[in-house]
């Protein structure tokens, strides 16, 4: 499962005080604790960052927008979604997803330590995105040789 980091405006209104706020962000933390999701901790006032384990963005977005309406009472609104990449399996096949493809991953490891992925995707599958791209998004989010195939 990858981990989504969750950007939410928690009160899109600006009617909350300060105090409130901080209410709030103490009862996220508890309901956090409480799901196995995590608050970066950082101070952006209205907007709050949650980490959630997710197969997609949208999956994350619900859950911290459930949340973070449980916590603050208001009526939150979803920000970016991004995803904590650790260079695993299911890190490839979550880029992979974003360019709504799915492939055959296997790793073995290289001469110079670092490993080394071969993603076997289908041939009309790059008539749609340049194999460039899907190349490089592998390996930004992996930090390890990538070798495309075709099928």
């Amino acid at each position: 499962m990858r981990t989504a980091v969750v950007r939410v405006n928690v009160d899109p209104a600006g009617a909350l005080t300060p105090k409130q706020l901080r209410e709030g962000m103490d009862v996220l933390l508890g309901l956090t604790g409480e799901s196995g999701a995590d608050v970066v901790r950082n101070a952006l006032g209205r907007d709050v960052e949650l980490l959630i384990a997710a197969e997609d963005a949208d999956a994350a977005k619900q859950a911290a927008i459930g949340l973070c309406a449980k916590a603050f009472g208001t009526a939150p609104v979803p920000g970016v979604v991004t995803f904590v990449s650790r260079g695993t399996d299911d890190d490839a096949r979550g880029v992979l997803a974003g360019f709504g493809l799915t492939g055959e991953i296997v790793r073995e490891p290289g001469d110079d330590g670092y490993d080394i992925i071969h993603v076997t995707l289908r041939e009309e599958d790059l008539d749609r995105i340049p194999e460039s791209r899907i190349h490089t998004a592998l390996e930004a989010s992996l930090n390890c040789e990538v070798h495309i195939r075709i099928r």
